[in-house]
């Protein structure tokens, strides 16, 4: 099944989307996507209140509104050597905030503060059931879904001390979506890819079987010191390939298009664009 978050006619909505339509939450149920998953999990979605056509949509951030973006960093074994990062025997872990993000399509937009704009395609990972302390042979059972997202990161501000929290956090540089997909409709991520274009060149290509820590460690490590709640995103990280490792860097810039696909999923694109913000 796959989940999109939308507005349509001024309205803020979320549904199954079938083919080329959207099978619409009723208006009577949970107000959005986070709450539809708190109320009930992606059962909660599945009531229709009738169905409008995918083309009268604007999609949203597949989760608008999360309460809480958790990301990991170096979790590919080839991005920690590019990086130079020593192995460890735990994720690294930084928040991102939900007004970064936005939904496929529209654009990543460079700050005036820097040109040092870096695309980071990645697997989101959405919380269907909350938990703390949860064992890892039960954390794939609180997964609602998965879905695509780009990580893009202003590294100056990134690199300013040790602390990643300025370059992750500029407006409008992490898109996610284009839809959530529940695990049984995806299957084995073991037997799927990651894939990031820029303009139509490859730049990064992984197996999840190379992530240096799994899904469920991820989520036992991190339910170890906060609760998760349903509606959280958790990006687990970026392969190699990266812009700011390659000689010269290969910065984004306006007008590039970036696209991360991930293989049974689907295909997350978005234009760069200049900050044209007072």
């Amino acid at each position: 099944m796959k989940i999109v978050s939308f507005e349509h006619q001024g309205r803020a909505g979320y549904g199954v989307l079938e083919g080329d339509r959207i099978a619409v939450a009723p208006a009577s149920g949970p107000v959005d996507l986070k709450a539809a998953l708190a109320s009930g999990g992606v059962a909660a979605v599945m009531s229709s209140g009738g169905s409008i056509p995918l083309s009268d949509v604007t999609l949203l951030p597949v989760l608008p509104n999360p309460g809480k973006i958790l990301c990991v960093g170096h979790n590919y074994e080839d991005h920690r050597k590019e990086t130079g990062r020593a192995k460890v025997d735990h994720p690294s872990i930084f928040t991102r905030w939900a007004d970064t993000l936005i939904a496929g399509g529209r654009p990543i937009v460079r700050p005036r503060e820097s040109t040092d704009l870096d695309y980071e395609g990645e697997l989101a990972v959405v919380i269907g059931k909350g938990g703390r302390r949860i064992p890892r042979e039960a954390a794939l059972d609180h997964v609602a879904g998965y879905a695509v997202a780009n990580d893009a990161s202003v590294r100056d501000w990134q690199w300013h001390t040790h602390q990643f929290t300025p370059g992750k956090n500029f407006p409008d540089t992490c898109a996610l979506g284009p839809w959530l997909m529940t695990p049984d409709e995806l299957g084995p991520l073991d037997r799927q890819r990651i894939t990031t274009r820029v303009n139509g060149e490859v730049v990064q290509d992984a197996g999840f079987d190379q992530m240096i820590f799994s899904i469920a460690d991820i989520i036992a490590y991190c339910s170890g010191f906060t609760t998760l709640s349903p509606g959280d995103v958790i990006l687990t990280g970026t392969p190699g390939g990266v812009g700011a490792k390659r000689t010269p860097p290969l910065w984004l810039k306006p007008g590039d298009v970036v696209e991360v696909t991930v293989t049974g999923l689907g295909v997350l694109s978005n234009p760069v664009a200049e900050d044209a913000s007072a």
